[in-house]
């Protein structure tokens, strides 16, 4: 599989525990930061979970 680019683009102050610790695990602490990840289905539910908060592109 490829490689997906994820974009925070929300702030998780306020939001569910749960999408927070997603956010970070991701490496996603700050707005407008941005990490590749290679594209598996561990990612893509990660991903999932904070949809509303992220942008996602292919790479």
């Amino acid at each position: 599989m490829g490689n997906i680019k994820i974009t925070l683009v929300k702030s998780t102050i306020g939001k569910n525990p749960n999408q927070q610790k997603t956010a970070q695990t991701l490496g996603l602490t700050k707005i407008n930061k941005a990490v590749v990840k290679e594209d598996n289905q561990a990612i893509r539910g990660m991903v999932n979970t904070i949809s509303h908060l992220v942008k996602v592109e292919e790479v």
